[in-house]
């Protein structure tokens, strides 16, 4: 084969091929689906006589049970709430997914934000954790460290155990 090999433009088959490909390989919302397939369209280019329908492809793949986008977004709630994240940060990333509005608002809802405060806390060495002296300007680190990653004010705090001035941050 040589360097300058350029696969052949998409036809229905080669579509629904890769579609399957996809969802064999990685866990997917619907939406991220339709994204590559139209990547992959736009990339390789188009053979057939019809415009390709994404659209079909991506509802029989629903159809079938190879994608369903609160299963998807289950899963990818119970990894970001294992690694510590707030529920802020685990609502961007299930809209970066692509999952429905109603849908992110029910998974997002985290019934712990302080356990969720205490996991970060604990993975990233904040407050209690952290082995170096105290000192103020660390502490407000951590704490924007945790703002970024999703957390509420008042659970970072009770996280850090530190009496915190919020002021800059909000």
């Amino acid at each position: 084969m040589s360097r300058n090999y350029t696969p052949p433009p998409l036809d229905a088959d080669s579509l629904r091929a890769l579609a399957l490909r996809y969802v064999a390989r990685y866990a997917t919302s619907a939406a991220k689906l339709r994204q590559y397939l139209t990547r992959k369209i736009k990339e390789r280019g188009w053979d057939g006589a019809a415009a390709p329908d994404s659209e079909a492809i991506v509802a029989r793949m629903i159809d079938l049970g190879y994608i369903d986008d609160r299963v998807f977004g289950e899963a990818k709630v119970r990894g970001l709430a294992a690694r510590g994240y707030g529920a802020r940060r685990v609502s961007q990333a299930l809209t970066a997914a692509g999952l429905d509005r109603g849908l992110v608002a029910e998974l997002a809802a985290t019934p712990d934000a302080d356990a969720a405060a205490l996991t970060y806390a604990r993975r990233r060495r904040f407050g209690r954790w952290d082995t170096a002296p105290a000192d103020p300007l660390r502490t407000r680190k951590q704490f924007a460290a945790m703002l970024r990653a999703g957390h509420a004010p008042a659970a970072i705090k009770r996280a850090l155990g530190a009496d915190i001035d919020e002021e800059g941050f909000e």
